[in-house]
């Protein structure tokens, strides 16, 4: 089953596999670096369309930051 808790390790694990740091994505998608640290934290998640372009920014399957294959 997908959790918020398995979500964050797995934004967290793209993040840091990425080589960026979180104003450095924050940049790129047009929002606060403070923004990205309460998506990794799972204190909120991102709408869908902020999704999908962490995705592109950070060079990873959807699949993999949600753990589906897991």
């Amino acid at each position: 089953m997908i959790t918020i808790d398995k979500i964050k390790i797995g934004l967290k694990e793209a993040i840091e596999k990425s080589g960026k740091t979180q104003k450095e994505i924050a940049e790129k998608l047009s929002v606060t670096q403070s923004c990205i640290a309460h998506y990794v934290k799972g204190d909120i998640v991102p709408a869908l369309d902020t999704f999908a372009n962490l995705c592109k920014v950070l060079d990873v399957s959807a699949d993999d930051i949600l753990c589906i294959n897991d």
